[in-house]
């Protein structure tokens, strides 16, 4: 079961406002002023909560998010158990819960690594780099990316561990990329971008679920973009404190 973090804090945020409004503009006129009773535990409560409850919706909302990432789909640049901060005022700022863009403030970038609402399930996010930008036609064959017929650079990366890991530049944005299975090419293919949509890849490139399976992202469903990591830990192991602010290319 997914839970609606956004639509509780905001309801949350709502009924505890309401009962300070309440309290403030219309119970403490009946009140008598000799009364050391109390107000009440929910008005008690409500006044204690409200500040801190509307500060981490406006921040949540507006600001950063924080996402953990739940699998290894966007290995190496991101491991499964990465906490990240996504910055939601890239691509415009939207009201909680309905989503509804109130103040354009940019675009996504080819390259940029997004957090993203399936279109399927709402209540369920993803993250993937972008590939394709509106318009766009998209080639992926033998592990090579062709943008609009031209070819995204690949080279092995010399500093990586593994010959599995290598750099792709799209644009002049540069990333590492992971390829397992050299000889697969059942995800080959060639797509055209929507105008108001996305094409979405992951960087482990033959084990993610992205674009090629669920088809291009609506812009409307685009959450913020993935900056920096701020914390490591996958299970019960120990934090990885060498991966604190790393920032994500």
């Amino acid at each position: 079961m997914n839970i609606n973090l956004a639509l509780i804090l905001t309801l949350l945020t709502a009924f505890s406002g309401a009962v300070v409004a309440f309290d403030r503009f219309y119970l403490r006129k009946q009140r008598d002023p000799a009364d050391k009773s109390g107000h009440g535990w929910i008005i008690e409560y409500s006044r204690s909560f409200f500040p801190v409850l509307l500060f981490v919706l406006i921040i949540r909302s507006f600001i950063f998010e924080p996402f953990r990432i739940p699998s290894g789909s966007m290995m190496p640049t991101l491991l499964q158990g990465d906490y990240i901060f996504v910055k939601k005022y890239s691509y415009g700022l939207r009201l909680p819960v309905i989503e509804k863009k109130i103040i354009e403030t940019g675009k996504p970038e080819r390259g940029d690594v997004v957090v993203f609402r399936l279109p399927s399930e709402p209540n369920v996010n993803y993250i993937k780099r972008v590939i394709g930008l509106p318009g766009d036609e998209i080639i992926y064959s033998n592990h090579r990316l062709t943008v609009n017929g031209v070819p995204m650079p690949l080279q092995t990366d010399s500093a990586g561990n593994e010959s599995q890991v290598f750099l792709e530049t799209l644009g002049e944005r540069q990333h590492e990329i992971m390829i397992t299975e050299p000889e697969r090419n059942v995800l080959d293919g060639r797509y055209r971008v929507p105008e108001g949509h996305f094409f979405m890849m992951g960087d482990n490139r033959d084990n993610s679920r992205d674009s090629r399976y669920i088809g291009a992202i609506p812009e409307t469903h685009l959450v913020g973009e993935a900056v920096r990591i701020w914390m490591h830990m996958d299970g019960l192991e120990w934090p990885n404190w060498s991966r604190i602010g790393t920032k994500i290319e």
